[in-house]
């Protein structure tokens, strides 16, 4: 295999153009071909994005013998048939969240990978951000002390429904699993475990998906997590993880921004009976920077390859895919949006 890999991007959608671009700045990747029902979309595609090589279908794009990896950017109802047509057709996968519509597609999913030999990971773009790692050392290493509860946000308001696959049953929309997901990812990378007790409640639109959701979860260690998604309303879409000694903010966590990314340590100021005078307190607010030289679908990009091309273990297990998948199950099961 070439020291970079081919990349072949199944779908034209505003996903994919964002990805497309941060591919760019991949060290060990480029874009070779694109796929799309229709050749007319693929071409202007490929013209926009400089790519070789434009399929008027998604079985020509996976047939592709130009290319070793697909990147899967299609509703999510197509998540599972195309990433084992990928798959079986000799490729690697990076597929979009959430990687299936249940976790019984992502666990069919993993055995097709498993079976063909190939890679396959779910593509949370946020994991491989350096902030996003950055965060992980900060809340291990105690600087907020014993981790208590994570708290979470991601809310926007799409102003079109009409036409905006999100709000379509059929095709897996939905808050929960369009932005929640992230949200309960965010809580089992910290927690470091899967939850022992789920509840969501949510409001169902006309179009019969969940425009608003709101959940908790309980880890074995005691951590409690509280969370909230939306596709019709705006938040500050910042997690807090919170400690015995302080909490962390994070004020760009789902799409890290290139240059100085940062969070900020905080520490609030106790009762006085239970400071005393003789304990130094620590600063109030502590803002850590860190560098970041590359796109975040980059680095995605990067980790990935570095999986198929080094063999190194993927930043998101398949466990940890099926893992999110099963929590969305129940969530959806209590709010009546099973799939």
């Amino acid at each position: 295999m070439a020291d970079k890999l081919r990349w072949g991007i199944l779908g034209t959608g505003n996903i994919a153009r964002q990805f497309v671009a941060g591919l760019t700045t991949s060290r060990r990747g480029i874009a070779a071909a694109v796929g799309s029902r229709q050749l007319q979309s693929a071409q202007a595609f490929a013209q926009i994005h400089q790519i070789p090589r434009a399929h008027g279908s998604y079985e020509s794009l996976v047939a592709d013998a130009q290319i070793d990896v697909v990147y899967i950017s299609l509703p999510n109802s197509l998540h599972q048939d195309w990433t084992i047509r990928a798959l079986s057709a000799g490729k690697h996968v990076l597929c979009e969240k959430p990687i299936g519509l249940n976790a019984a597609q992502a666990e069919e999913m993993f055995d097709a990978a498993e079976a063909s030999g190939k890679s396959l990971m779910e593509a949370f773009m946020y994991r491989s951000h350096p902030q996003t790692l950055a965060l992980v050392d900060a809340v291990a290493s105690g600087e907020i002390g014993k981790l208590q509860l994570i708290r979470t946000s991601f809310c926007f308001h799409a102003r079109k429904t009409a036409g905006n696959i999100r709000f379509v049953r059929p095709l897996g929309g939905g808050s929960l699993m369009d932005i929640g997901c992230y949200c309960i990812s965010f809580a089992r990378l910290f927690a470091g475990a899967e939850p022992t007790k789920i509840h969501a409640v949510a409001t169902i639109h006309s179009s019969g998906v969940d425009d608003r959701a709101a959940g908790t979860l309980v880890f074995p260690s005691g951590i409690l997590s509280t969370f909230a998604c939306g596709l019709s309303l705006e938040a500050d879409n910042s997690p807090y993880p919170c400690g015995t000694e302080g909490y962390i903010e994070v004020p760009t966590p789902w799409k890290p921004t290139t240059g100085n990314s940062r969070f900020i340590v905080a520490r609030g100021t106790p009762p006085k009976m239970d400071n005393p005078q003789s304990t130094p307190a620590p600063p109030p607010r502590e803002v850590r920077e860190i560098p970041v030289h590359q796109d975040l679908y980059g680095l995605e990009a990067d980790d990935f390859d570095e999986t198929v091309l080094d063999g190194r273990a993927a930043r998101i297990s398949p466990e940890d895919s099926i893992g999110n998948m099963r929590v969305l199950d129940e969530m959806r099961r209590q709010i009546g949006l099973e799939f």
